[in-house]
């Protein structure tokens, strides 16, 4: 039986996806997380494509930490396409990004972003804002069924 995976981490630097395992181990919320490196990946698995092609489709994560700045596919035509399909436009989406500029924003709230979240500098800061994610996505917020 696989468990049901928590958190689908989509991002490309190696460094800041070790530090999000780390921060959300840190703080216990690292029982089951995916890790995709592109937007590609990331679609392939979310709408169960090519080696992906073995998982379920209801078997969602139950929320996507993504970063905007992906090589192959945009994260927001990733966001797009998973906020366009009946089947998995009802998982969550939280933006985890470096940028600061106005239209991502506005882009990602228009796509149906469910929140957007600059990456703190430094290591206390960053560890802190993943916990608090992590602990509000997975603990907090109630999913329909």
């Amino acid at each position: 039986m696989q468990k049901e995976v928590e958190i689908l981490l989509v991002e490309d630097n190696p460094d800041d996806i070790k530090l999000t395992l780390r921060a959300l181990k840190k703080h216990n919320l690292a029982n089951k997380v995916d890790v995709v490196n592109d937007g590609a990946e990331a679609l392939d698995y979310i709408f169960v494509r090519n080696q992906y092609s073995d998982r379920n489709i209801k078997d969602s994560p139950k929320v996507i930490f993504m970063d905007l700045k992906l090589p192959k596919v945009s994260g927001l035509e990733v966001l797009e396409k998973i906020k366009k399909d009946e089947r998995t436009k009802h998982i969550p989406v939280v933006v985890l990004t470096s940028s600061r500029e106005e239209q991502d924003i506005i882009d990602s709230y228009h796509l149906g972003v469910n929140s957007y979240t600059v990456k703190p500098v430094g290591f206390d800061k960053f560890v802190k804002s993943i916990a608090d994610l992590g602990l509000y996505w997975l603990g907090l917020n109630e999913l329909p069924e």
